[in-house]
């Protein structure tokens, strides 16, 4: 069984801290460092490209509006050639 004042010494030694003085004399040597954070130009393009495809809207409704007109009034044609020509060229054959 530990002793309480042998537990109370060992907490002393812990719980020392050093002087005011030194801590001061310490802190007027060193010099006064910033952190600082520098973006490349190419890192800023990027950050505005993120900025503007952030804002943009993923379904374009006006020209969703437009089809839609165009599909209920009965004048959407769609040609069979090109949407078979965008198939070729998305898979490239």
């Amino acid at each position: 069984m530990i002793r309480v004042d042998t537990y109370s010494q060992i907490q002393n030694l812990y719980n020392v801290s050093k002087p005011a003085g030194n801590r001061e004399s310490a802190k007027a040597a060193a010099p006064d460092f910033k952190d600082r954070l520098n973006i490349s130009g190419q890192g800023k393009d990027l950050q505005v490209a993120k900025q503007a495809v952030a804002a943009t809207p993923d379904i374009r409704e006006d020209r969703v509006a437009a089809l839609k007109a165009a599909y209920q009034s009965g004048t959407y044609n769609i040609s069979a050639n090109a949407v078979a020509d965008k198939i070729l060229e998305n898979y490239e054959l």
